[in-house]
């Protein structure tokens, strides 16, 4: 009776194993503080021939937006499938486990499939440069591997480093060019983890992975290699003109990420400060591009899905504005290329997408079991066919008022410390802004006739039903933001910090020893 138990077990097992070489692996890629400025996305500038490959290798998307342009808020929405409304995460220093505990984060949905699930640098909320080398503001439940190097710019190079406020780098302008090699610094030593991970990977095929690697570059400081700078000689940098202008028919919140040691800036900082900008681009192209050969040279690249984005765009003096917490197009746009097996190669998928749609996309392309609450849709038929519509916009919000202000950035004009939200809508032509429900102000954008954005349409007469029939759709949209119950969970008083722990999805307690 023992033989055909035996027989059945190991049957299961051959059955388990070739079951899971089949399922595909995901190598999930993010800069931070990356806008648009990539070759492959048509930058007359910058040189990035590493990510360009990747974009000839699948789909990239061209109109991509982010949920919040804010680190902590977006990349939780992002690893959530939910939107900043349902996760309460509406600032820098939090976690969604602060407010919905019990959610399966991305990672952690391929863990509990059987995936092997390892992180590099930032994934989740980090505070940059300081808590480069630490998990940050992590969360435990989602990896079974994390790595956190610190290179030199971490460790030794804080003292050289310029900012517009000496001594404060993460949150205002500053910029380095290194003298030490790619491999001293932390987006070279991820890039080396990343290799031996592959490789520990690549031997034990009979377990799918998700191994997502966060760059820091090219967020502030800027600090790179001073070999890449050379690239990019400082006389030949663009400086935004018209700024007056531009900013005549704004309302003020549209300006409110605006910061006050920005007048300091003139126009050869300006120029210094775009040459580091696009140095940090390069060189942290150079150390995905090491990942990705290492994929290819470890035979793991035909069953592996890879995707490259960034948690938000960046303002580079576009509308007299600088980094992000704009809803502006180079704020809220991103970079987005995903390259999966059996899928379109080298085509363009126009339609408006958001970073909350790589969840259910992903899930679906490795059949992993998803939550039934994600509020984003799945790319997979745009992979099969960049001309597939999908829901054709994509959803960005922003917060302003007495909650912004805390975040480090100057208040709007008037600001009573009333929080509001501003809601941007993007379709294949339009971006429609409302700020505080239309009553601090609303933008209105052709990107047909105006893709900078320098002339607001709004409450023209000759827009009047364009603009009502948005506004009809973003308020409609903004609605299904929220949870069931509608309103925005919040972190219980008291609780400004969380416990790590592998949590139960189904809402059950672990019993503690």
């Amino acid at each position: 009776m023992r033989l055909p138990t035996l027989l059945a077990t190991a049957v299961l097992l051959v059955f388990s194993q070739v079951h899971a070489a089949q399922r595909p692996n995901v190598l999930f890629m993010m800069a931070d503080d990356l806008n648009n400025s990539l070759g492959c996305y048509g930058h007359p500038l910058v040189k990035t021939p590493n990510l360009d490959k990747l974009a000839a290798r699948g789909v990239r998307f061209q109109n991509a937006n982010c949920q919040f342009p804010l680190c902590g808020p977006s990349r939780n929405s992002m690893l959530t499938g939910l939107y900043p409304n349902s996760t309460g995460i509406l600032g820098n220093s939090q976690l969604f486990r602060q407010t919905i505990p019990n959610a399966v984060s991305l990672p952690q949905a391929f863990r509990r499939d059987g995936y092997f699930a390892a992180r590099i640098g930032k994934l989740y909320h980090y505070g940059v440069p300081n808590s480069i080398g630490t998990n940050g503001h992590d969360d435990p439940s989602s990896w079974e591997l994390e790595l956190n190097p610190a290179g030199c710019d971490r460790l030794v190079e804080p003292p050289d480093i310029f900012s517009l406020l000496p001594g404060n780098f993460g949150g205002t302008l500053s910029w380095y060019a290194s003298p030490r090699p790619d491999e001293k610094h932390t987006d070279g030593l991820q890039a080396k983890d990343a290799e031996w991970v592959l490789e520990r990977c690549a031997k034990e095929k009979d377990r799918p992975f998700f191994l997502a690697l966060g760059f820091f570059r090219p967020h502030t400081p800027y600090v790179s290699p001073e070999t890449w700078f050379k690239g990019y000689p400082k006389d030949q940098m663009p400086v935004v003109q018209g700024i007056k202008e531009d900013q005549a028919d704004l309302p003020a919140p549209a300006l409110g990420s605006y910061k006050k040691e920005q007048d300091n800036l003139t126009d050869d900082l300006r120029r210094q400060a775009v040459q580091a900008y696009f140095s940090a681009i390069s060189f942290m192209d150079a150390q995905a591009g090491k990942v990705l050969d290492a994929l290819d040279r470890l035979g793991l690249a035909e069953n592996t899905i890879v995707v490259f984005t960034s948690d938000h765009g960046y303002h580079l003096g576009e509308h007299g504005l600088w980094q992000k917490q704009s809803i502006f197009e180079e704020s809220a746009r991103v970079p987005l290329l995903i390259a999966a097996p059996g899928m379109k190669k080298g085509v363009v998928a126009s339609s408006p997408v958001g970073l909350i749609d790589l969840y259910p996309t992903l899930t679906e392309l490795c059949g992993v079991k998803a939550p039934a609450n994600l509020q984003g849709q799945s790319l997979v038929p745009m992979l099969k066919d960049p001309e597939v519509k999908g829901r054709g916009w994509v959803l960005s919000q922003v917060v302003r008022g007495g909650g912004f202000k805390r975040m480090g950035a100057s208040p709007a004009k008037g600001d009573d410390g009333k929080r509001f939200f501003g809601y941007a809508l993007r379709t294949d032509r339009w971006r429609y802004i409302e700020w505080d429900e239309g009553k601090a102000g609303k933008e209105l954008y052709d990107h047909e006739k105006d893709p900078k954005e320098l002339t607001n349409l709004a409450d023209k007469p000759e827009q009047a039903e364009v603009q009502a029939k948005l506004a009809e759709q973003l308020h409609g949209i903004v609605k299904t933001t929220f949870p069931a119950d509608g309103k925005t969970p919040e972190i219980a008083k008291g609780n400004a910090m969380y416990t790590p722990e592998l949590v139960d999805p189904q809402g059950g307690k672990a019993t503690k020893e």
